[in-house]
């Protein structure tokens, strides 16, 4: 029986550093506080491309693979040269591809980041064809433990019903780390994801949407406040959610303890990828069943490998390096 599949986007990544983009803070826009900004009709010189895997199935999968953990990525790709090199790198990292849709009329996913050099935070611009297109046969999933949900594409929502109902009728446990188109397009449907979930992670903007989705009036004290967040969060049904906040660090909660850890890094590269890391580390705890706690240092520790290049894979840590950097990061009990 499969530990885990991971249910969602694979492609390839391409960056473009640039120091040029000016930084716009909108704090009255609480799901987009802050946007990047460039002068229309202008170029900018980069002076180096970097090339790497991406997607969030595909990048989590890899980062469970890494930490041990028995791991299959259910996405779909193009029958072309980036598809080729997309199962390439998957299959480098020991990462179950017997899932991998491949089509043969379809274009793989691209994704091209715009890295702003100053304050190391992206834009990301992306075309999904192949994942539009992915198709959800109840059989291929009905064997797993746990079903990570990440971003889903094209007719999703039907996607959802399918994998609710096998997870239901077959014992298994879903894992949700939603996308925020998701969220935009159809956030009833995301809640009841949410309600049938073990474990949720998302980014606090994220929270805040689907916290703003129930038609309820909130002043923005309250929905800054992360405490709130998570715990309205769980509320909902998880066992456990996890909430992220750029380099502000990262919030968890059981419903009997909440912790809370900083990210420690001082000079990251890239933040792309960060979640996905997060993501990865966090729940290499959850599945060997660490205290929420330890999980959250996983989770932490990940992350802030991953900062330190660009691309979603090459910091990922491996079961014996990650335990040497859980002495660095200290966690705060919060309740």
């Amino acid at each position: 029986m499969k530990k885990i599949i991971c249910i969602g986007s694979a492609s390839k990544d391409i960056f473009f550093p640039t120091p040029g983009g000016v930084v716009i803070k909108t704090p009255e826009e609480l799901d987009s506080q802050e946007k990047l900004s460039f002068e229309l009709g202008a170029k900018y010189q980069v002076e180096e491309i970097f090339e790497a895997p991406g997607g969030c199935a595909a990048n989590v999968a890899q980062g469970l693979a890494r930490l041990g953990i028995d791991v299959s990525c259910y996405s779909r790709i193009g029958g072309d040269k980036v598809g080729d090199w997309i199962k390439e790198e998957l299959e480098k990292e020991g990462v179950d591809i017997s899932l991998l849709q491949i089509d043969s009329n379809a274009v793989s996913d691209v994704s091209a980041i715009i890295v702003d050099e100053k304050s190391k935070d992206h834009v990301v611009f992306f075309n999904r064809d192949a994942n539009n297109k992915l198709e959800i046969d109840e059989t291929d999933v009905e064997g797993a433990e746990n079903i990570f949900i990440s971003a889903l594409n094209g007719d999703w929502q039907n996607h959802i019903d399918k994998i609710l109902k096998t997870a239901s009728e077959k014992d298994i446990k879903i894992i949700l780390n939603p996308g925020q188109r998701n969220i935009k397009d159809d956030p009833t449907k995301i809640i009841e994801v949410i309600e049938n979930s073990e474990t949720l992670i998302l980014n606090k903007d994220e929270a805040i949407e689907i916290i703003m989705s129930d038609a309820k009036e909130y002043d923005e004290e309250t929905l800054n406040d992360e405490i709130f967040l998570i715990e309205s969060l769980r509320g909902m049904g998880p066992k456990t959610v996890a909430l992220t906040n750029g380099k502000e660090g990262a919030w968890v909660s059981d419903g009997k303890e909440v912790f809370f850890a900083k990210f420690y890094v001082k000079n990251p590269i890239d933040s792309l990828g960060a979640g996905d890391a997060f993501s990865s580390g966090f729940l290499s705890g959850v599945l060997t069943h660490e205290s929420i706690e330890n999980s959250l240092r996983l989770g932490i520790a990940n992350s802030a490998s991953v900062i330190m290049y660009y691309g979603a894979k090459k910091g990922l840590l491996k079961e014996e390096e990650i335990i040497e950097k859980l002495s660095n990061i200290n966690t705060e009990k919060l309740v």
